[in-house]
């Protein structure tokens, strides 16, 4: 699962490492960002035609979302917010199925957190904090669905809430020593044809990373002070040695 992670670059950075349009001026954004967590505002790409000439080939923009999908036909803000979906079931669920179909986004992260488990056959097993991220330093751009979503019986001049959730898959290679899930990876080569916004996406987008991509992983034992959601800032995704701080080892 994924369920906190960390993006630092600036949108406006983003948007000319993935040649899109930023339109995120104006949003509550966490940048930088070392303890993301569901309900916080976070950055997605897209690709949408545009709405004074949708003849024209789509093109990818910058958008702030709300992390936990909220389906169209949901009447409220309130309930768990759908924060993962599992890519292997994603176009047989009511609040996914519509999403896949034509509202799938990308969401840039450094890294995201796990918490791995040492010792699973303890009365009280004890988690380390991990994160996960590429060893050279680049970033990463994880499968995502998106939604428009409207309070009920409000009409089109009430701005609408855009939501996203975190496509997830089986963990691959080192990384199924840490979590059996894990973000659904994606590489460069099918940006395109996830963000297509008028058809389906290949099935084979949704099967898990390839080992070469995995092992590009870095596995890093970090702080206790990811725990808490308040706090933030580098030393969150600096290397601690387990055992190294009083807590580190928290029971979650």
């Amino acid at each position: 699962m994924c369920g906190r992670y960390a993006v630092t670059t600036d949108p406006a950075l983003l948007a000319a490492e993935i040649d899109a349009e930023d339109e995120t001026e104006g949003a509550d954004l966490d940048v930088p960002g070392f303890n993301v967590a569901p309900t916080t505002t976070i950055v997605s790409v897209v690709s949408r035609h545009s709405r004074e000439a949708p003849g024209d080939p789509a093109t990818r923009r910058l958008r702030a979302m709300r992390w936990g999908l909220l389906p169209h036909w949901q009447k409220t803000l309130s309930g768990p917010p759908l924060f993962n979906a599992r890519a292997e079931s994603v176009d047989e669920k009511p609040a996914f199925r519509t999403a896949i179909r034509s509202k799938r986004c990308l969401i840039p992260m450094d890294g995201w957190y796990e918490w791995q488990v040492l010792d699973p056959e303890a009365k009280k097993p004890r988690k380390q904090p991990t994160y996960l991220t590429p060893v050279d330093g680049t970033r990463m751009y994880v499968a995502g669905l998106w939604s428009v979503w409207r309070p009920a019986g409000a009409g089109l001049d009430v701005p609408p809430v855009l939501s996203a959730t975190v496509l997830t898959t089986d963990a691959v290679g080192p990384l199924r020593a840490v979590h059996d899930r894990m973000p659904l990876v994606l590489t460069p080569d099918v940006f395109d044809e996830w963000l297509n916004p008028d058809g389906p996406a290949d099935p084979a987008l949704l099967r898990p990373p390839a080992l070469d991509v995995v092992e590009r992983i870095e596995i890093r034992p970090v702080s206790a002070l990811v725990n808490a959601v308040a706090n933030t800032g580098p030393a969150l995704i600096e290397r601690v040695e387990p055992g190294s701080e009083p807590g580190q080892l928290s029971l979650l």
